[in-house]
């Protein structure tokens, strides 16, 4: 069985949402933890602790540890003194969960350029600066699990969302950059990819949908994205009860032998995305070397690397 006893949780934008069904999750299942909101409107305006003390007081009620913090999570200052509460509080950061997040929806001709560099802040620099907070933490434990929250518009894209999809398709890559960082001190880091009812998305969905996409629905994967013997390196996909991994491949290619132009690339088009042996690459040096050898080999030449 899947528990989290005496292990120290941060979970952002846990007020209301993913978040908070995350925040019970754990606490329903052992962990102490941190309810961290600030508090604001779904486009980050406002501020208010009324959510994460709901939460705190809830979890308190089942018999579980938890406190309220209200750090904005791309205040650097703010986010440290989270972690130092956290730290004199139980002594350890065992989990973070990167959930808070802001939408301002537009079309990028009609956006400024400020929303644009706000939703990346809060996403993007948020995620980070919370990894970075705990980093030292987790390496000093050896222990540690962290989850990115990305999604489909990052992913897949959504019309009228290029400064959200842009921060959440960042959380794939820094996933596998901390992934590689992480793995010598048992870090693992993950990437959640959900689609569920909250208020962020409420206005976009029709009734039926929204009462299949329970936030609730979608915790138990976070959960044992955390546990101690969950996977590293994941996008784990979740909504209505479905889980899926998402991977990124790469075909095999095509090397474009004598003079390289932009028409023997065009004739060569298909071969180029022909999926036949597509795979996955462990790190940038992989594809480096997947290109060196290959081009080595077609000179007859022996490249050891």
């Amino acid at each position: 069985m899947i528990r989290f006893d005496n292990r120290v949780a941060i979970v952002t934008g846990a007020g209301v949402g993913l978040g908070r069904s995350h925040a019970l999750g754990l606490a329903e299942r052992g962990a102490r933890v941190v309810v961290n909101d600030l508090g604001a409107s779904t486009d980050g305006q406002g501020v208010s602790s009324d959510a994460a003390i709901s939460v705190v007081e809830k979890i308190k009620a089942i018999g579980g540890e938890a406190i309220a913090n209200g750090a904005d999570v791309s205040n650097e200052e703010q986010v440290t003194d989270m972690v130092g509460e956290t730290m004199k509080e139980w002594g350890r950061v065992d989990v973070l969960i990167n959930n808070a997040g802001i939408l301002r929806d537009k079309t990028l001709a009609k956006m400024t350029l400020d929303d644009f560099r706000k939703v990346v802040d809060v996403h993007l620099m948020g995620s980070a600066t919370c990894c970075h907070a705990v980093w030292p933490i987790m390496r000093e434990q050896g222990y540690g699990r962290i989850v990115l929250t990305a999604s489909a518009s990052g992913l897949y894209g959504n019309f009228g969302q290029s400064n959200y999809g842009a921060a959440k398709a960042a959380m794939v890559g820094l996933m596998n950059v901390l992934h590689l960082e992480g793995r010598r001190d048992d870090i693992r880091v993950n990437t959640l990819a959900p689609t569920a009812a909250t208020r962020m998305t409420e206005s976009l969905m029709p009734d039926e949908a929204l009462a299949l996409l329970k936030p609730e629905t979608i915790t138990p994967g976070v959960l044992y994205l955390v546990s101690e013997n969950g996977p590293s390196r994941t996008i784990l996909s979740a909504g209505a009860g479905t889980f899926a991994q998402t991977r990124i491949y790469e075909t095999q290619g095509h090397l474009i032998e004598g003079e390289i132009t932009p028409e023997a690339v065009a004739d060569s088009w298909a071969d180029i995305t022909e999926p036949t042996h597509q795979q996955e690459l462990q790190d940038a040096f992989s594809q480096t070397r997947k290109y060196a050898v290959r081009a080595a080999q077609a000179k007859g030449l022996s490249l050891n690397w």
